[in-house]
């Protein structure tokens, strides 16, 4: 074969590249992917189990799956035809790009934010409009609604609170950029149980060009089952529902969400368990020298070192995993970790201290 086989794929490869985790995914206490650090316990994951064994492993599961769509809309207090449910929210990431990009079209992208909103519009062939965060991380809520007007952009994502700054857009704010760009506006809630903000949830149906993602890998501490959910005016999510890729939720998943909604009390608990060691750790991080802190909206928080990559490789040897997020904009030398049990923050602390 003659060709040279980069010729023969998306020329956007070239720009890409492979998810990783740095430091990987196992470490005694491992702090750096924004988990719950609280498992479904085990009489609920037996519950769940004893019903998803009694369902046939030799059919498809529906094409969409409507029994878990219908819990998470009844828990909503919404109409199941404005819900989508997606393996994991990535996987709604790419439904939704699809359906709203493709070559020369412009998406508007806050810099920095979650990696995956540039890869799939860069696989797509999409021009990317970065609007920098503000030197304190926060959102610069005038330069994006400037920029998109400025730039005619099709497609805003907005991930607020954001990963990775941990900051968060006012309700009124995105309400604000909604309303004000002719655009599709994709509103990122994977923190919003964290936040102190409001979710735009509610509006869904004043503002047509309005979608909002959630997942329940967070504070529904479902990372491992792969669940994340969609919610739009029913006429935008018929459109989104075409490119979905059919069968990709399983029963599992299904049974799993019904579940972990019905006793959503333990999420209320894990939730307000976090925040109470987020605000001990904040008070704990900032008695330390040598740490620049910066508020946190989410279940994690962010720091300024003077060498993250140094502290990064000692706190791993100390048997502490965090996550060094120093190449993004705006955050050199910075570290991110998640809350965890008390007595892992604890020990973050001593380890930071003495580092």
């Amino acid at each position: 074969m003659g060709k040279n086989i980069e010729t023969l794929l998306n020329p956007a490869l070239k720009d890409i590249e492979t998810y990783k985790v740095e430091g990987g995914q196992q470490a005694e206490i491992k702090l750096n992917q924004n988990e719950s650090p609280f498992d479904v316990p085990m009489w609920l994951k037996e519950e769940i189990v004893g019903e998803f064994i009694k369902e046939p492993w030799n059919r498809y599961p529906d094409i969409l799956p409507y029994r878990g769509m219908q819990a998470y809309a009844q828990f909503l207090g919404i109409s199941p035809d404005a819900v989508m449910m997606s393996n994991g929210s990535n996987e709604m990431l790419y439904t939704i790009f699809l359906a709203s990009l493709g070559p020369g079209r412009k998406v508007l992208i806050p810099d920095p934010s979650f990696s995956l909103y540039a890869k799939i519009a860069l696989l797509l062939q999409s021009q990317i409009v970065g609007v920098p965060m503000l030197p304190n991380l926060d959102f610069d809520t005038e330069a994006i609604i400037r920029t998109a007007r400025d730039k005619a952009v099709d497609f805003i994502v907005i991930s607020t609170p954001n990963n990775p700054t941990s900051k968060s857009l006012t309700f009124e704010e995105v309400r604000l950029i909604a309303e004000s760009c002719d655009a599709i506006v994709l509103v990122d809630e994977a923190y919003i149980e964290f936040s102190r903000q409001r979710s735009i949830l509610e509006l869904i149906n004043e503002l047509p060009n309005l979608i909002v993602l959630r997942t329940m890998s967070k504070a529904l501490a479902l990372a491992g089952i792969r669940i994340g959910f969609a919610i739009a005016n029913p006429v935008l999510m018929g459109e989104l529902a075409k490119p979905k890729i059919p069968f990709a939720s399983s029963r599992l998943a299904e049974i799993t969400i019904t579940k972990v909604l019905a006793n959503y009390s333990l999420v209320k608990d894990a939730v307000s368990y976090i925040l109470h060691e987020r605000e001990k750790l904040y008070n704990a991080l900032g008695a330390i020298g040598g740490v620049t802190l910066f508020e946190s909206d989410t279940n994690f928080l962010i720091i300024r070192v003077n060498n993250a990559e140094s502290i990064f490789q000692r706190l791993r040897n100390a048997g502490i995993l965090v996550r060094n997020v120093s190449g993004y904009h705006l955050m050199e030398n910075c570290l991110r970790f998640n809350v965890g049990l008390a007595e892992e923050n604890q020990r973050l602390i001593e380890e930071l201290s003495s580092l």
